[in-house]
């Protein structure tokens, strides 16, 4: 998606309901920049002041752990916003965001936003229920965090990341990913050994296939679904 002027914005869910003349003048106040696989987008403690809407690539939400191990809490891929209660609270972030693959980021000053919710409180209902929709998410995150089961854990990612990296072909469904094991390990709470450990081993149940890194078949769905 491009990302350029007022017709970005209305491609954007969050501001879809945006009308011509609204949309043109906000897009005044909106700066498009673009990051390479592994850039910081914006560190934990700065200042939250401004929305971040993905347009293109994916970015990773992570925080560090007290032993430094690093814990993913959220992927967002084009269309996807972070920072809308950040700005209403003006707070400032406590995680990270980092480009995934390259990636294309409007953000959006406070100012500028604050404008937008004033005149459209359906602006304001899509963040309440985006924050639900995170809230209901970092539940899940708790729940798959603290199982027993290492094979829950990897089941429960595989089909999380089915929204983000999968295309279904028949049957199966194809994950084209863009994070590693070690980042997998991450999302799921556990090792990068152990993560593929549990690969391999999904594999010979043949839950799974792999080719590479970057390609996991999930051709039992049903399956993982049993192991939650």
């Amino acid at each position: 998606m491009e990302c350029k002027g007022s017709s970005c914005l209305h491609n954007i869910p969050l501001l879809s309901n945006l009308n011509d003349e609204e949309a043109r003048k906000i897009s005044e106040g909106v700066v498009t920049k673009e990051f390479k696989k592994g850039e910081y987008i914006f560190r934990t403690g700065d200042k939250a002041d401004r929305l971040y809407i993905v347009c293109q690539g994916k970015m990773k939400i992570f925080k560090y752990l007290r032993d430094g191990r690093e814990q993913i809490l959220y992927i967002y891929g084009a269309g996807d916003f972070v920072g809308g209660f950040n700005l209403l609270k003006e707070d400032e972030y406590w995680y990270n965001a980092v480009a995934l693959e390259d990636t294309v980021v409007c953000t959006l000053s406070k100012k500028k936003f604050d404008e937008i919710i004033i005149k459209n409180p359906t602006i304001t209902l899509k963040v309440l229920e985006q924050a639900y929709e995170r809230i209901r998410w970092a539940e899940d995150l708790v729940d798959r965090l603290s199982t027993i089961s290492t094979d829950a854990k990897v089941a429960s990612l595989l089909l999380r990341l089915t929204d983000d990296f999968g295309t279904r072909k028949g049957d199966e469904i194809i994950l084209n990913l863009t994070i590693n094991r070690e980042e997998m390990g991450s999302y799921a709470g556990i090792s990068r050994e152990t993560m593929t450990r549990k690969l391999r081993t999904f594999k010979e149940m043949g839950l799974i296939d792999f080719h590479g890194n970057k390609v996991i078949i999930i051709k039992d769905e049903e399956g993982l679904r049993e192991m939650l």
